[in-house]
């Protein structure tokens, strides 16, 4: 049975899963094939099929949870009403008995709350509780659904985003196989999953009658980038229970206007305000939750320089950062807890989780850079595109990650290069996934192996002249990955060679861990960032990260209009949309946004070289900087315009290559030739010929013992595949073909390698 088309499930077997489901609506992949083997029944069914049915069942549950919702939206209306009255009344009693003595102490009428008062916070919770409940379930904001985000049984779940109101807000709601106090929980723990939460200090708590809890707290956020400020909160946070047994964590700024307890804004910090937001968890019949997530919050954009606005006016990039991110990581623990995540290298997915957490934290505190945490920006040298700052009290760090390095003799600190940058046209997801498959276009070798030694506390400190580039190409290891994909944990392996005698110490391999996000995510608002850390080969849980890396985010936020959407691939370079032509419009809609860059490397240094290290790492950022804006130049699309002409290709020596070995292949085999012009030709019009044949042109390499995997595609190849020209790599020709084709294509590849040309003619296709 073909896994890949639609199953139709007999009557009996619809029946025999519906047993299991309502004892297990969520089995792992043993419980699946134990369903099989238990049930013969389901013998022609395969394990992934089994999954599929199982997802549908699950979001048909969530179909029926939806239609309940709306149905009891009446009653919500009612309870509403409800709490508003009570909150308005008990303010009003409250009101009555405090202005008597309020009056005899002072004239003004204006009544303030008490922010020691029990029964002002109460107020002020419940109020809180009601402005949340009407924005998660009512119209209380203007909600239009967020375009871009994955379909089908495995989306994350329904997702919006606010349209003409104050600040930006964001909803989702979805599913996850886990019981409401432990989803609150989860959540409540924002620094676990809300990468920008510097600190989350509970000041004070007050249990309430009706058994809840009122608690003051303050936050601290990261800024994305160096050319913004950091921003801090201080908010109530409410959590209770409603008469129909959901449970409610709702939060909200406490200021002038609300009343409570407020003070200044820490130092380096501009002080944003948390407007009613939360989380609402509704349980399930037969166990599981429905969350209703908000978040609505005014950042203070206009604090900020205005090209840099969007990031705190796109309500879009509020809901990558904090609302999906939210849902996600309870549907990552949900499934980690269920077993269906396996573990990887020995180690249990929570620790992985912890080694992406740290090296998001650290690469936030370099970009930071907070003076609390002992940084210190030294002098420039009279250019101010690289900042360089100084931390030579490590062991104040969150975590104290450095402390195993302090105790050396001649440890000085930890200096950080940084810069931040503006790019036009240059999608974000495209230039991370570029750095990371192409580490030796950018890095520098030397420098790589310096980071290596400071972490083995070795006896050279000081990186001298060695050759840019590596020997050989990193090689990438996969360690852990989100639920979505959307972020992965690897291992890069730099093979090491010596250069000279003298470097026989740094002849040995190199790791680097490395966090990777963003790079398959072509929706609005999506940050691309890759950050890495040498480590050494004992991947110890506890050792210590020095992250580094990139981080890119989209300032104008893509339009909700589905016509203006579209995925981008590198095939853009060629100045061609579908049928061969881009239109002036769709370079218009599609590609004429800006993102900011920001990139940030660490390095340890010995006391008696500060200076030579900060030199050194000064010019390296700047080296990196210059790569990568080449980069960018060659991956970012120009508009048509009447008098500028097409943007000419990249210099690519590879590529015209390529199509002069196609070509000559063509012509040794059917003694005619592809393309209208000389293949020895030099020029933009062999790639672009070959680029715009109208027959389906395909590449493919295959090594010993390794499947067939495709190299290059022309456009009418890929429209062929359905695919586009960065994801054709991942098509592999065993997973095309069928077990008969596979053995016929891997009996005649010598024939066909020999040839160097395999030919179909018109019309015939092998699938």
């Amino acid at each position: 049975m073909d896994s890949s088309k639609y199953v139709r499930y007999t009557p009996e077997q619809v029946e025999a899963l519906e047993r299991v489901y309502s004892e297990c609506p969520k089995p792992s992949s043993m419980r699946r094939q134990q369903i099989i083997r238990e049930c013969p029944i389901l013998s022609n069914i395969e394990p992934k099929q089994i999954k599929v049915w199982f997802q549908n069942r699950r979001n048909d549950r969530l179909q029926k949870q939806v239609s309940q919702l709306v149905y009891d939206n009446g009653y919500m209306r009612t309870q509403l009403h409800t709490v508003s009255a009570t909150a308005t009344t008990d303010a009003s009693c409250e009101s009555v008995v405090l202005s008597d003595q309020h009056q005899q102490q002072n004239p003004t009428p204006h009544l303030q709350r008490d922010a020691n008062n029990p029964a002002s916070l109460l107020a002020i919770a419940e109020e809180t509780l009601a402005e949340f409940l009407s924005k998660a379930t009512g119209t209380a904001v203007n909600w239009v659904q967020m375009i871009g985000m994955k379909p089908g049984p495995d989306s994350i779940g329904i997702v919006a985003v606010s349209r003409n109101c104050s600040g930006v807000a964001a909803r989702a709601c979805g599913l996850v196989s886990l019981e409401p106090t432990k989803v609150a929980e989860i959540l409540k723990d924002r620094p676990s999953w809300f990468r920008d939460c510097r600190c989350l200090d509970v000041l004070s708590a007050i249990p309430t009658e009706n058994g809840g809890m009122i608690e003051l707290l303050y936050m601290q956020t990261y800024a994305p980038t160096t050319l913004a400020v950091a921003r801090d909160f201080q908010t109530l946070r409410y959590t209770t229970n409603l008469q129909d047994g959901s449970l409610v964590v709702c939060e909200r700024s406490l200021t002038s206007s609300t009343g409570g307890p407020t003070g200044p804004p820490a130092s380096c910090f501009v002080r944003a305000e948390m407007l009613p937001s939360g989380y609402l968890i509704r349980p399930c019949d037969g166990g599981g939750s429905i969350i209703h997530i908000v978040d609505h919050i005014d950042l203070d954009a206009w604090s900020v320089p205005e090209v840099l606005r969007p990031l705190y006016e796109s309500s879009k990039i509020l809901a990558q950062k904090m609302t999906v991110a939210a849902l996600r990581h309870v549907r990552q623990i949900a499934q980690e807890t269920s077993g269906e995540i396996q573990y990887s290298g020995g180690r249990q997915p929570a620790v992985l989780r912890t080694f992406s957490q740290r090296l998001c934290r650290g690469f936030n505190d370099a970009v930071n850079g907070f003076m609390d945490d002992g940084w210190s920006v030294m002098g420039s040298d009279g250019v101010e595109d690289v900042t360089i700052a100084i931390n030579s009290s490590p062991s104040k760090f969150p975590g104290s990650q450095y402390n195993t390095l302090s105790v050396l003799p001649s440890f000085g600190g930890v200096l950080c290069a940084k810069a931040s940058m503006l790019l036009q046209n240059v999608p974000p997801a495209v230039l991370v996934r570029f750095l990371r498959e192409h580490r030796p276009e950018w890095a520098d070798y030397g420098i790589d192996a310096y980071s290596a030694a400071c972490l083995k506390a070795s006896p050279y400190a000081f990186p001298c002249a060695r050759p840019s580039g590596f020997p050989s190409s990193p090689v990438i290891l996969p360690l852990a990955h989100t639920v979505e994909h959307e972020e992965s944990l690897e291992v890069v392996r730099l093979e090491g060679h010596a250069f000279s005698p003298e470097d026989v110490a740094m002849s040995q391999d190199m790791y680097l861990l490395q966090l990777c996000s963003g790079v398959d995510d072509n929706a609005a608002g999506v940050c691309a960032q890759l950050v890495f850390a040498p480590i050494d080969e004992s991947f110890a849980d506890e050792a210590p990260l020095l992250p580094s890396g990139f981080r890119v985010i989209p300032l104008d936020p893509k339009s909700d209009d589905p016509s203006v959407t579209r995925t981008l691939d590198l095939a853009s370079t060629l100045e061609v949309g579908r049928g061969g032509v881009r239109r002036a419009d769709e370079d218009s809609n599609s590609y004429n946004h800006r993102s900011v860059l920001t990139i940030a490397f660490q390095f340890t240094f010995e006391s008696h070289f500060r200076d030579n290290v900060a030199a050194m790492a000064r010019q390296y950022v700047r080296s990196v900087v210059g790569s990568v804006q080449r980069v960018a130049m060659a991956i970012a699309p120009s508009p048509l315009g009447s008098h500028l002409g097409p943007k000419p290709l990249p210099a690519s020596p590879e590529a015209h290559t390529l199509a002069q070995w196609i070509s000559r292949s063509y012509r040794i085999h059917t003694g005619g030739e592809l393309l209208r012009v000389d293949s020895t030709q030099m020029g933009d019009t062999v790639l672009k010929q070959v680029w715009h044949h109208s027959d389906a042109i395909l590449c493919c390499s295959v090594k010993l013992n390794a499947s067939a995997v495709f190299t290059f595609a022309n456009q009418a190849g890929l429209d062929m595949l359905e695919t586009t020209f960065v994801a054709l790599q991942d098509i592999m020709l065993d997973k095309v073909l069928d077990e008969a084709g596979r053995r016929i294509l891997l009996s005649e590849f010598s024939k066909i390698m020999q040839q160097g040309f395999a030919y179909l003619p018109t019309g015939i296709m092998c699938f």
